[in-house]
């Protein structure tokens, strides 16, 4: 079986090019390439993109990029799925497999994708507390302005096919379950928080979120931001900018993340994190009930949608 080691990028359409630019600029990315039908977007890190957004007149999240941990595993995962190995057509260039999970999300596959120069940023601060002085002699002045996005954590997906997408995610793309949420009884499971199965290496607790729903569609996507403090200075700066709010700042339950969720301006959610718990395949998956307080330890009601009821 082949396995990947992470997630690369997310991929969207959207209408209008201009204004997700201009947000995922005050989300803390940075241009890598645009071209007349679609945009690509990178973090501080060496990935070359994170985010594509697709120009169409539908606002909807399409699929992933995740990364093959080696040329064998990209041929082992096509051979699996019976795709073809292509050249990629995009900036970043490298091989690809393109593949469809059993919700109809695209997923490809990609393997020597272009790195680029990190840029740079400042070190994350230093925190004391109130067993160890770790700082001592230097004062910490972190500028404002946007977050610092590295680096894609996770894309949580939803869809009818949940028994399906997991069995793809498992045993297509080789990843494992860090922890299951049901609904009722333990083994009505409705929700699967999954990693990259690295055995001894570790990586994020999940990189795939899969929910069971009616209907198919994206419910977040998360970036890992430099710390804590570049989560709250990527909060104030976008509520300055006057960009809706979603949820946070708060910490949550499974995985541990420092969370910040905002609304880009399609509706769509995606979230600044940082501190998240980093696991390997010794960790064994647990179950937890699928209500909202089980998702946080500490954090304000999420803001109601429009459309939806205010929360209790």
């Amino acid at each position: 079986m082949g396995h990947v080691s992470g997630i690369a990028y997310v991929r969207y359409q959207a209408p209008d090019l201009d204004l997700m630019e201009n947000f995922l600029l005050d989300f803390g990315m940075i241009r890598s390439v645009r071209t007349a039908s679609a945009l690509y977007m990178r973090g501080t890190g060496p990935n070359h993109h994170l985010h594509i957004t697709e120009l169409g007149e539908q606002s909807r999240g399409i699929g992933i990029g995740m990364i093959a941990a080696s040329l064998t595993d990209l041929e082992e995962i096509a051979a699996s799925a019976g795709a073809t190995i292509e050249e990629s057509n995009e900036p970043g260039g490298g091989l690809r497999a393109i593949l469809t999970d059993p919700n109809g999300f695209r997923v490809d596959i990609i393997h020597g994708q272009q790195q680029l120069e990190p840029l740079p940023v400042r070190m994350p601060l230093i925190l004391n507390n109130s067993l160890e002085t770790n700082r001592v002699g230097k004062v910490q002045r972190p500028e404002p302005g946007p977050s610092h996005v590295a680096r894609t954590e996770h894309a949580v997906l939803i869809g009818p096919n949940f028994a399906e997408a997991l069995d793809f995610y498992e045993n297509t793309l080789g990843m494992k379950i860090s922890d299951r949420s049901y609904d009722g009884h333990v083994d009505n499971t409705v929700a699967a928080f999954i990693r990259c199965g690295l055995g001894d290496g570790y990586t994020d607790h999940h990189t795939i979120g899969l929910l069971n729903a009616p209907m198919t569609g994206f419910e977040h996507c998360a970036f890992i931001s430099l710390d804590w403090d570049d989560v709250m200075l990527g909060h104030e700066h976008l509520k300055a900018a006057g960009y809706s709010h979603a949820w946070g700042v708060g910490r949550h339950t499974l995985g541990s993340e420092v969370f910040d969720y905002w609304l880009d301006p399609f509706g769509n959610k995606v979230e600044h994190t940082s501190d998240g718990d980093m696991l390997n395949d010794s960790h064994v998956a647990g179950d937890t009930p699928i209500e909202l307080e089980n998702y946080f330890i500490w954090a304000p009601p999420p803001v109601p949608r429009v459309h939806e009821e205010p929360v209790a």
